[in-house]
């Protein structure tokens, strides 16, 4: 039990707004601490309905009643049986969960929600949060935010009306709520570098969806299938270049600070047999003035070899910046350049919940300033700008990217 009086736990609120203002100020993506708060302290919880409350879901929704300053009211999903998982789980009333495609629908006209959640594949994602910020509640949003074009400045657009309207809309990477990743970035945009010369940017994985044979089942067209293993679907996730090498991408954008001027590459699946998504991907981004950031990922067995994991190197005429999702995060170079920082490990869970806890803080303030959409849309641009160039075999600019009108079309059919 937290016995701290009330006056600490006010000076704490008022030092995590401090700390907030000044990263603010030196042009960082806000880092937040969790709240210091224990839930007794927690008045007037915010109404919470979760959009898609699968695996992920409900491990995030843990985290949200772990936080003690929301009530889990309802909750959508397009599987009656995740649905019936969510609602035992967290002691959420069976009529307000909804199931089938328009679930969310339901869900955001059901009354009693002040926000919600969105953990739902990617594909659904702008339309979720679209009907959302309109029926005027708060917005947690999962990444990717998109997997297309048009999809992505939906999201752009949503974050703006939000903005407009006096609502909190914040995507959830967490890097960006990280200590060390800020402190590190933030000096590379001072200059601790000096003249950047080029970058290296990597997510190397096994494979995540091992069970999707089993999953797929045998006939891997099938609706009900292809939406339970949605992570080997191009159109439901955007690939893994979007869905899942999004984590390193975002670094890398955040790094450079800028948007890529073009990008080329291939892509393959040549080691996994399921789904149609992509198994590794190879791009190179050219962000101008002779600086290139290669990337490279994949998602099967690589035997043991390393290094493997989420990566970014960035090389500069002074120093070099190493940072790793749960790992070392660090600056080496000449007198004035180094930077010790620290361990990332445990970034999964230490992110989200500091992202939780920047979401509540911000709701309950009336910050509508919402500045992770911002870099969210370009991160999410970068990725799919990557993914056409490896796709096309061809080079691709940015300036014809963000032209473009194409949409993936889901070609399933699910009930409403």
């Amino acid at each position: 039990m937290n016995t701290r009086p009330h006056t600490q736990d006010a000076a704490d609120a008022n030092g995590r707004r401090t700390f907030l203002k000044t990263m603010l100020a030196a042009g960082a993506t806000p880092l937040v601490l969790p709240s210091m708060t224990s839930a007794a302290h927690h008045k007037n919880k915010i109404k919470l309905g979760i959009i898609g409350c699968g695996g992920r879901g409900q491990w995030l929704a843990n985290l949200f009643a772990k936080h003690g300053g929301y009530e889990l009211v309802a909750g959508a999903d397009y599987f009656q049986d995740k649905l019936d998982e969510y609602s035992a789980k967290f002691d959420v009333p069976a009529n307000k969960c909804y199931s089938g495609l328009n679930g969310y629908k339901k869900l955001i006209e059901s009354g009693g929600v002040d926000a919600v959640a969105i953990i739902s594949p990617p594909y659904f994602h702008p339309e979720q949060a679209e009907a959302a910020v309109k029926a005027g509640k708060q917005v947690y949003l999962a990444k990717p935010i998109a997997v297309d074009v048009p999809g992505t400045l939906s999201i752009e657009e949503s974050g703006a009306l939000a903005t407009k309207t006096g609502l909190t809309y914040l995507v959830d990477f967490q890097t960006r709520a990280n200590e060390f990743f800020v402190e590190a970035i933030k000096r590379v945009h001072d200059g601790a570098l000096g003249k950047l010369s080029f970058g290296e940017s990597f997510y190397h994985a096994n494979d995540p969806f091992k069970n999707a044979p089993e999953i797929l089942g045998p006939d891997p067209s099938n609706p009900d299938a292809r939406l339970r293993m949605w992570g080997v679907d191009q159109t439901l996730s955007g690939d893994i270049i979007t869905e899942q090498n999004i984590h390193t991408l975002d670094v890398m954008s955040w790094i450079m600070n800028k948007d890529p001027v073009k990008a080329y590459g291939t892509c393959s699946q040549t080691v996994r047999p399921w789904g149609n998504c992509n198994d590794h991907f190879s791009v190179i981004y050219d962000y101008g003035d002779g600086v290139d950031v290669s990337f490279t990922s994949r998602q099967f067995a690589a035997h043991g070899t390393k290094p493997d994991g989420i990566r970014n190197r960035m090389f500069g005429e002074d120093g070099t910046l190493e940072t790793q999702y749960s790992g070392p995060v660090l600056l080496r170079g000449i007198q004035g350049s180094f930077y010790r920082g620290g361990d990332s490990s445990g970034l999964y869970e230490s992110g989200a919940v500091n992202n939780i806890a920047a979401f509540y803080d911000a709701v309950k303030a009336g910050d509508a300033s919402n500045s992770t959409v911002a870099p969210s849309v370009q991160s999410n641009l970068v990725t799919i700008l990557g993914r056409e160039a490896a796709y096309t075999g061809k080079t691709v600019t940015w300036k014809k990217l963000i032209k473009s009108k194409t949409s993936m079309k889901l070609d399933l059919e699910l009930k409403a």
